[in-house]
This record gives C-alpha cells, sequence and structure tokens, in this order.
C-alpha cells in the first residue's frame, strides 16, 4: 500500500503514533483550556478557578470568572461523555455584558490551538468520481461535513469486526486503542455513506481499490469561510431560514448526478452548521430572536447531534455555543411550548463586570488602543484620571442598593479593597440573597450600563474633545456624556433615577482623587500623599511602643525595604487626620486604630507593597489635612490657586502646573481644567 502523506493509511498511523489527534469538539476544546495555567482565586468572598488562556493577548477577557468556569465545567463534563454532550450552552444577560466577546475569544483561541500540526483537523475527499459513471464530470467530492478521516476509518466495512481487525493488522492499533477511537463513533454522513457504497460495488469491495478513491486533506481554517469556527447572526422573522443552517437542494449538482435518491443533490456547505460539523464550534448569536421554526431547528441538531432533510442524516461533531438578550430569554421562556428546547441548553447568567479595578482594562478598550487624533491630525491626550472617572461611574451603576453596605463600600470590597469595618462576608450574603431572587434581572451585576453605553460616551467626549479642546479629552467630561446617555438610552425610570445618583457618587469619588492628585503636584512628588498616609499608619502603630522615648522617635522595620527606619510621632498630626475622618470621641479613635492596625497585619504579611491607598476615607482625611495647613498666607491650596492676583500664587500656580506636565501625565489643556475643577466647591449636581 502508498504511504503518500495523503492516504488514509498514513493518516491512520500517523494517529496510532500519537503525532495526530482524533478527538471530538468539547475534547478538543477542553485540553485546550485545561493545558493553560489554571490557578486559584478568591472573587467575591468565594474561591474559583482562573484559567490563563481565557487572559493572554492585548486584547483578552477581563473577569468573568463565573461564566468562565460554567463553560469549564460544561465542556469538561461533555468531553468525558456527560449529558452536557446533549445540550447547548447559552449565555444569558444583558447588553454589552461581554457575551459575544467571551465566544469570540473563545473561537479564535480554538483556530490557533488547531493551526498546530499535532491539533490540526483533517477530513477526507473522494477522488476520480467521474469514473464512477454516476457523477457526470465532478471529479472530486469532499465530505460534506468535514467527517475526520478516523470516522472513515471506522465505517471501511459493513462489519465492524472486520474494521477493528483491518486497524489492529493495517494501523498497528492495539485492542484497548481501538475502544477508546470507538467511544467517538459515528456512522458516515449520508453523502459519504452513498458514495463510500457505490465505490464498494464498483470496485467489488476490494479495500485496496476502495482506498484510492480517497485522499486526506486538513480541514481549511480560514475564519471567512466559517469552518471550524463559525458565528450565525440571528436574522429578522421574515430573512431568516433553515437553509442559513442546513443547506438545500442543488439544482448545478442535479445537473450531474444521474441517481435522484443520491443525498448529494443536497449542498449543505451553504448552511452554517456543515462547515463547523467535523469538530468546530457553532456560535448562535441572539438564538432566541429567531423564528420559531428555526429554534426548532436548532433543537433537533442539538438532541440528535445531526443535521436531517427529507429523511437524510449527517451526523455532526459541533460544540454550540449561543447568547441571548434578557428580555428575548424571558419572552421565549412564556411560550410553553418552546420548553424542550430550553431544556436541551445549559444556561449561563452573565452579569455586568462589578470589579472597578477590572473595568480599567475594559474602560481601555472602549478608548481604543490606536492613538487618537484630533480633526487637524494632531494627537489627542488623554486625561490621566479619564478611565478612572469612566470606570467608576459605569461600575457603581451596576451595583446594587443595599441596607447592609454603601455604594462605595460594595464597590471596594468587589474589587478586593478595604471598606472600614465592613467585610467581603458582607458582600458574599448580599449577593447570595440577590441571585436568589427569581427574577434575573435583579441579581447581582445583572443592571447598569454596559461597554455599549460606555462606548457611546467615550465617543461623545472625543467628540466634545476635538470641537471644543482641540487636543485633550479632560476627565470630568466623561461625567456630562454618560448622563446623557443615561437621558437618551435608559428607559425605565427607575433605572435613570438610580444612575443618575450613582453618577453623583462617582464625581464625589473623582473629587476625592482630584484633592491627592493636587497636593501631590503641590509637594512635586507623584507619591506624596501616599508618602503621609503610611506616615499616619506607622505613628498609630508605634503610638503605644514600648521603647519610645520622650522625643517620640519610634524605630521599626520598613516591610518593602526590610530596612530599619525612624519615625517621629506627631500626635498632632495623627489628631488631624482623625478629625477629618469624623472621629470625635476616644473610643471612636482607638476603634479605628485598632481597625487599621488589623488590616495592616493581614495585608502586610501577604502583600509587602501594601500602601492603604485604596482606604478612600484615610487618603481623603490625610489629604484634606495637608491641603489646609501646607499653604502659608493663602490659608489653602484652593486660596492660592483661586486667588492668582499677586506674584507668588501665580508662582505656585506655574509650578504645579509644571510639575502635572512633567511628572503626572498632564497636557495644559486638562492640567488647567483639573486645577479649575479643583477650585470649585462644589460639584454640578
Amino acid at each position: 500500500m502508498s504511504n503518500n502523506s495523503n492516504t488514509l493509511h498514513h493518516h491512520l498511523t500517523e494517529v496510532q503514533k500519537g503525532n495526530r489527534c482524533f478527538e471530538n469538539a468539547f475534547q478538543g476544546v477542553s485540553r485546550m483550556i485545561l493545558e493553560s495555567k489554571i490557578e486559584k482565586v478568591v472573587v467575591n468572598g468565594k474561591t474559583t478557578y482562573d484559567f490563563s488562556i481565557f487572559r493572554e493577548g492585548s486584547k483578552h477577557v477581563i473577569g468573568m470568572y463565573d461564566e468562565i468556569n460554567s463553560f469549564v465545567s460544561y465542556v469538561k463534563d461533555a468531553a468525558e461523555g456527560g449529558s452536557s454532550k446533549e445540550m447547548a450552552f447559552v449565555l444569558v444577560g444583558e447588553p454589552g455584558n461581554g457575551k459575544t466577546f467571551l465566544v469570540e475569544f473563545l473561537s479564535a483561541k480554538f483556530r490557533s490551538f488547531l493551526s498546530l500540526d499535532k491539533n490540526r483537523k483533517y477530513t477526507f475527499r473522494f477522488v476520480n468520481t467521474d469514473k464512477l459513471g454516476d457523477y457526470g464530470k465532478i471529479k472530486t467530492i469532499e465530505s460534506q461535513t468535514y467527517e475526520d478521516p478516523m470516522i472513515l476509518g471506522m465505517n471501511l466495512f459493513d462489519d465492524q469486526d472486520q474494521t477493528r481487525e483491518y486497524l489492529a493488522k493495517q494501523a498497528g492499533f492495539a485492542d484497548k486503542d481501538i475502544d477508546v477511537l470507538y467511544e467517538n463513533y459515528r456512522p458516515l454522513g449520508a453523502c459519504s455513506g452513498y458514495i463510500w457504497n457505490d465505490i464498494r460495488n464498483k470496485t467489488s469491495g476490494t479495500i485496496d481499490e476502495m482506498l484510492k478513491f480517497i485522499e486526506i486533506i486538513p480541514v481549511p481554517l480560514t475564519e471567512s469561510l466559517g469552518t471550524v469556527t463559525g458565528k450565525y447572526p440571528a436574522k429578522d422573522k421574515i430573512t431568516s431560514s433553515s437553509v442559513d443552517l442546513l443547506g438545500e437542494e442543488s439544482i448545478q449538482r442535479l445537473l450531474h448526478i444521474t441517481d435522484t435518491n443520491n443525498p448529494y443533490r443536497f449542498d449543505l456547505r451553504r448552511g452554517a452548521l456543515a462547515r463547523v460539523a467535523g469538530g468546530g464550534i457553532h456560535f448562535s448569536d441572539e438564538i432566541y430572536k429567531n423564528k420559531k421554526d428555526l429554534v426548532q431547528v436548532y433543537l433537533g441538531v442539538i438532541q440528535n447531534r445531526s443535521i436531517e432533510i427529507d429523511g437524510y442524516k449527517w451526523p455532526i461533531d459541533t460544540l454550540i455555543v449561543a447568547t441571548s438578550n434578557n428580555s428575548e430569554f424571558h419572552r421565549f421562556l412564556s411560550e410553553k411550548e418552546e420548553a424542550p428546547i430550553v431544556d436541551r441548553c445549559r444556561i449561563c447568567y452573565v452579569s455586568h463586570n462589578t470589579n472597578y479595578h477590572l473595568q480599567k482594562n475594559l474602560t481601555d478598550y472602549s478608548i481604543g488602543s490606536e492613538t487618537r487624533t484630533t480633526l487637524t491630525k494632531e494627537n489627542l491626550h488623554q486625561d490621566p484620571n479619564l478611565n478612572y472617572a469612566a470606570s467608576i461611574a459605569v461600575v457603581l451603576s451596576r451595583l446594587p442598593r443595599s441596607e447592609k453596605l454603601t455604594a462605595v463600600e460594595t464597590m471596594k470590597l468587589a474589587a478586593g479593597e478595604v471598606a472600614g469595618e465592613k467585610s467581603i462576608k458582607t458582600l458574599a450574603e448580599v449577593i447570595d440573597t440577590l441571585n436568589q431572587d427569581p427574577e434575573i434581572i435583579n441579581r447581582f451585576g445583572q443592571k447598569g450600563l454596559g461597554q455599549r453605553n460606555l462606548g457611546r460616551a467615550i465617543q461623545l467626549s472625543i467628540e466634545s474633545s476635538e470641537t471644543n479642546e482641540g487636543r485633550c479629552m479632560f476627565a470630568y467630561d466623561t461625567f456630562k456624556a454618560l448622563e446623557r446617555i443615561i437621558l437618551d438610552y435608559v428607559t425605565e425610570a427607575n433605572d435613570r433615577t438610580k444612575y443618575l445618583e450613582d453618577l453623583k457618587t462617582a464625581k464625589g469619588l473623582y473629587r476625592e482623587r482630584i484633592m491627592t492628585e493636587m497636593f501631590n503636584a503641590y509637594m512635586d512628588e507623584p507619591f506624596a500623599i501616599r508618602k503621609d498616609v503610611m506616615s499616619y499608619v506607622n505613628m498609630i502603630i508605634g503610638i503605644d511602643a514600648e521603647n519610645l522615648g520622650p522625643d517620640k522617635m519610634w524605630k521599626y522595620k520598613d516591610p518593602q525595604t526590610a530596612e530599619l527606619k525612624a519615625l517621629k510621632i506627631d500626635e498632632r498630626y495623627i489628631g488631624s487626620v482623625e478629625e477629618r475622618l469624623g472621629l470625635k470621641s476616644e473610643e471612636q479613635r482607638e476603634s479605628f486604630r485598632t481597625s487599621i492596625r488589623n488590616i495592616y497585619g493581614q495585608k502586610i504579611s501577604v502583600e509587602p507593597e501594601y500602601d492603604f491607598m485604596d482606604n478612600l476615607e484615610l487618603v481623603k482625611a490625610v489629604t484634606d489635612v495637608r491641603l489646609t495647613s501646607d499653604i502659608a498666607g493663602a490659608g489653602s491650596l484652593i486660596g492660592a490657586l483661586a486667588n492668582r492676583t499677586n506674584e507668588e500664587n501665580q508662582k505656585l500656580y506655574d509650578r504645579m502646573i509644571t510639575t502635572m506636565l512633567e511628572k503626572l501625565n498632564y497636557c495644559a489643556t486638562c492640567a488647567q481644567k483639573t486645577i479649575e475643577y479643583f477650585c470649585t466647591q462644589e460639584d454640578e449636581s
């Protein structure tokens, strides 16, 4: 027998040697994910897994821990022959929360995975079919559903024992290996089965002669062809058709084939399913938007794992992933006759991202990686506070109201930060309570401004910058843009009211950040406030030290550098900070100090770089103290910057502008506007 690389014999021996794979779609995707690095992480007080494959690349999946874990559990179960094999995986959630991006990212990773030689998928085609006499001038016929050559290998003879014997003798498979192969056994599809039987009749069943009509070829990985991974977007009720999924009868083929009962008269490649049927991923976007008969087609495919037309069957090996918005899903659930399709779906509810640290990456995606330019082709500068302002605003809108936690406390805890005496356990309790609500939309992170709304707001900010500022995307303009988006796109009155209140909270946090920035600029040092915060922390840790002499000098070991440092305990400074914190009684002050000491003990041991800058109340108090005490003669920094009628104040202003430009990543426009905003007494309301 010929040992050319495109023969079935060659393929079988390569599989036997382990140089090529034979696995179903679920096994391939599962292997791809589980071969990546897996870490245990804590999210919102619960331990879960993080799979590194979803975090690779310049634009990767952000957050979505529960959703990814749900998918991995589903695909692993299906790979091991569990009931998930007979289900589609459906992501349900609000628009703009990353459902589509997750599926498209998974598909792209799978294509990359299959591009490696050891993972590449192969199929077969029939050659010299014009010599068979029944196919006119058609010389080659590819497997319509990109069947794996091993499927042909397991269907060489009508007698399975004869086939197993062939695999053992000709390809060198051991009995146990053959048993493993047959775990993924499928009959040949209608077209391949018919043609293979035709070849058998023409060659009197001589296997060597039959195999001369077979050529092994790789499955194309071209995304635009819809092979291996394909997306089927929902269409309107009029234009959508089962033809888009299954294919249809080909008049062109009927001109060549003599037997009208030959299933090859159907061109399955016109349908999206056949192109991914050889171990690929089919993505049905907005699946429940399709008209009912198309959804029923999906039900048949999911149930039977095959394409069926006019009684003919083509078994498929396809992982079906779908998405749906909450509104369509609710409407679909209300129709009782549609219950069977829902029963065949593994539903995964997708929430918006609620971690504002992770949101910073998502906000970067919305802003775009390309350098923004003005209408006159000059670079459009990005205010260093733009991302922060946008991120906290959208995240706050996604956080539910709670009697146990304020909006800011919820935001901090969801980001793994400290929220005073409130613990992550409280947040976990709030989430558990909300997630028991039968109304999906009321669950944690379901409502809020999505990525598309953020993208619209960024676009409005750019538009404003281009027309009014010329060269800078000023951070505060983001709030104005988001307010416009809320008024224009949020239709429910209660949601609109809440989001506008969340916007006010975000403005307050932004102001606190600007106060810190201004002090850093005044001190001509990017981390001046951080130093002051840590000075307070170290002072209250050392205030009761036994070796503290009358000079109040305390020596301590720096956890970051391990160096011995000396610090003078300034009780007046401590008192000023605690006054700003609103701590009036000795009991309140001691309680706060104890909590800071506890946090220090918990955090520093595992995170030596921890600097308490996520403790917003403390940062604000330290900033307030400095801003009202460091400007001799002016009363405050605000007073000095607002009243530049004397030379000294003007010099201070110019020096701060220079620092902001050279050390804090501002440009002339956003530096000036930030100072102007800083000098206003209150936010707009």
